[in-house]
């Protein structure tokens, strides 16, 4: 009876643990298939059409052509997503000012909480990080196609309840021109994931 009342007590600690092991197999497994490219192919980004913060539809082949950062997050999050939000904030300072923000890289937020996620909620969202919307898309749309493209295309696992709580793998998806996953960060890993590792990654894989 006890061990039942501490399992449902600490729920969500639980379910994020088990995320983080999930996603700790996956970098360990996918580390074994290394090729010669700094950035292997391991995935492909499937299609979508979602609502943009101006409230235009942006599809996959409204970004193809220019290396991206994808990330998904939810509004109301009390922790990672507005740390990590802020880490992409920067890094969109430092390509704004060496010209390929916009016209080579560009970076796609998708919110997989747009119950709650209105385009107003997530338009406040963005300006707090002072994010330039010439190259920094912010999106909403269908819950179940959003969490389906999360876990597809890039590996990320949402989980949530009735009440509006979330536990997710904090990623960061770096994604070239063709569409083609090339790299997960773990967000959380501050040792090894920075803001002048995402800028030269992303400018490195421009070149490419």
């Amino acid at each position: 009876m006890f061990l039942m009342q501490t399992l449902k007590r600490y729920k969500w600690t639980w379910i994020s643990i088990i995320i983080i092991l999930i996603f700790a197999a996956y970098l360990l497994v996918s580390s074994l298939g290394l090729g010669k490219e700094k950035w292997p192919v391991i995935g492909t980004v499937q299609d979508f059409s979602l609502e943009n913060v101006d409230k235009t539809t942006v599809t996959l082949d409204d970004t193809t052509g220019k290396v991206r950062l994808f990330y998904f997050f939810f509004t109301s999050c009390p922790d990672v997503c507005p740390v990590t939000t802020f880490m992409l904030s920067q890094a969109q300072k430092q390509l704004v000012e060496d010209g390929t923000f916009g016209k080579d890289v560009e970076f796609v937020s998708i919110s997989f909480d747009p119950e709650v996620d209105t385009v107003d909620k997530i338009k406040a969202f963005g300006d707090k990080f002072k994010v330039d919307y010439n190259g920094w898309y912010f999106l909403r749309g269908d819950k179940q196609k959003i969490w389906d493209l999360a876990e597809k295309s890039f590996k990320t696992m949402i989980i949530g309840d009735k009440e509006g709580n979330y536990s997710h793998a904090n990623l960061i998806a770096l994604v070239d021109r063709n569409n083609q996953v090339r790299n997960l960060y773990n967000a959380n890993d501050t040792e090894d994931v920075s803001v002048d590792t995402l800028v030269k990654d992303i400018k490195d894989l421009a070149k490419e």
